[in-house]
């Protein structure tokens, strides 16, 4: 199923932006453009949005503060910056910030569109896996509070013994509670199964992870 979300472009400069619209329309690429941080925002949805290209110097919120605000939400999008200063300190922030990449203008549409490509396929392989932990979250659901105890213990590489004695039930009920985990995680061996606590967030005995 082809990726049908938006490269987003936000630049103050309208002959730059046009031009970068331009650019990713030819190449086929899905794009929405805006002058301004603050516009971006207005219309932002993160599950329609593949990839952000952000000018660093605009009128209002500049696009580090843009930046450092996603990543306050826990936004995953992808970000490449565009500038015309050469501002090396201004690079590594954004670099450190998360950003895949720093183009200084002008840049080559080659350029543009391999680092596009590049976001993309970032932005590809973090949708699938948050989707692949969705599912992993609906099954460690169905997990009854007992069993999520006793799923912590086994992820804290307790064994069967230990683990009863702790909870104060017997070696066979510590069993039939893992096997019971196996089945409704969909795990083949104890190993995935503790990979699978693990990327569901379990922290806390009894509690559900973070979603």
């Amino acid at each position: 199923m082809p990726d049908t979300r938006f490269v987003c472009v936000v630049d103050d400069d309208r002959a730059v932006r046009d031009s970068m619209l331009m650019m990713l329309n030819t190449a086929g690429y899905p794009v929405k453009a805006f002058a301004t941080a603050e516009e971006f925002l207005e219309e932002y949805v993160p599950e329609e949005t593949a990839c952000l290209i952000l000018d660093i110097r605009m009128p209002g919120k500049s696009g580090l503060e843009l930046q450092e605000h996603l990543n306050s939400v826990k936004s995953k999008v992808p970000v490449v910056f565009v500038s015309g200063h050469g501002d090396v300190p201004v690079s590594v922030r954004a670099i450190k910030g998360g950003a895949l990449d720093f183009l200084e203008k002008p840049f080559s549409r080659e350029t543009l569109l391999r680092r596009v490509q590049e976001a993309l396929e970032i932005s590809h392989r973090r949708r699938a896996s948050e989707q692949e932990r969705k599912k992993l979250l609906q099954r460690f659901d169905r997990l009854t509070p007992r069993e999520r105890e006793v799923l912590l213990h086994v992820v804290a590489g307790r064994q069967n013994k230990e683990i009863a004695r702790l909870l104060e039930i017997s070696y066979r009920t510590v069993e039939l509670h893992r096997t019971r985990m196996m089945e409704k995680m969909s795990a083949q061996s104890l190993p995935e199964l503790v990979a699978m606590a693990v990327r569901c967030g379990v922290h806390e005995i009894g509690a559900p992870p973070n979603s």
